[in-house]
């Protein structure tokens, strides 16, 4: 076992706090459990891409991020009618 694949692992455990906080918590709870595990799971993409050599995880990686910027402040759009 790679460190790289070990630390995957370990970024993969890490998502379970956030799942718990976006499964329980407020919406505005919520959304920031959301945007950290799409940080957690965009470290984990790009260990994965370097433990197995694929470039097109690091591509992967990239696009999400990118992604939930946008989907997050979509969300927070939508959630200011019930401020």
């Amino acid at each position: 076992m790679s460190p790289w694949t070990a630390a995957s692992a370990v970024l993969v455990l890490a998502l379970l706090p956030c799942a718990v906080m976006v499964f329980r918590g407020t919406a505005f709870d919520r959304l920031v459990g959301l945007e950290m595990a799409t940080v957690v799971l965009t470290l984990a993409l790009m260990a994965v891409a370097e433990a197995t050599g694929r470039g097109a995880f690091v591509d992967l990686a990239i696009a999400l991020a990118l992604l939930s910027l946008g989907g997050g402040l979509v969300f927070v759009r939508t959630m200011e009618r019930w401020l």
